[in-house]
């Protein structure tokens, strides 16, 4: 059964051309969300390989908090957002990284004791690049990153290669 609702979910991922600006496949995750068995199925996915194995759940903006919420709840455990900078309201560890013509940083609060286990979520695994900075800003924080879990990988965006091991439900 499990696998039948991942089936689906990955069929409720819808490819969007030209959004938001021309040559770019958007990839909208609205309808998996609509669809509670897909979502569960999904969550449960994100968790399986990291199972007892972490202390919190720290979701990357935006998308990612939709899922890192759920898989806080399903796992019981806490959840701290990564955001873009500026978002929070007391003072926050931030990480600077490169975009393709610029730069961005993401910001957490000092939420976690030295040495908690934190899970990353996000919904997409592109180039790697705000998943390496989330990698950065926990050690940052005294955290260890003890996985990643996205929703999906976009592979010829190579983003593996700059981040490592990463636990993708659905590739693309």
């Amino acid at each position: 059964m499990p696998e039948d609702q991942l089936r689906r979910a990955e069929q409720l991922i819808r490819t969007i051309p030209d959004y938001p600006e021309p040559g770019v496949l958007f990839r909208d995750i609205t309808p998996l969300l609509a669809d509670a068995a897909a979502l569960r199925a999904t969550i449960d996915a994100m968790i399986e390989p990291f199972a007892g194995g972490f202390d919190v759940v720290a979701g990357i903006e935006a998308r990612g908090f939709l899922l890192a919420g759920a898989v806080a709840i399903a796992a019981g455990v806490g959840l701290v957002p990564i955001r873009k900078a500026g978002k929070l309201p007391r003072p926050a560890a931030a990480v600077d990284y490169a975009l393709e013509y610029g730069t961005a940083t993401i910001e957490a609060h000092d939420d976690i004791p030295e040495g908690t286990r934190v899970l990353l979520v996000d919904d997409v695994l592109a180039t790697g690049g705000t998943i390496q900075a989330a990698h950065t800003l926990v050690a940052q924080l005294s955290g260890s990153v003890v996985g990643t879990s996205v929703l999906l990988e976009l592979e010829a965006l190579g983003g593996r290669a700059l981040v490592g091991d990463v636990h993708a439900v659905f590739g693309a």
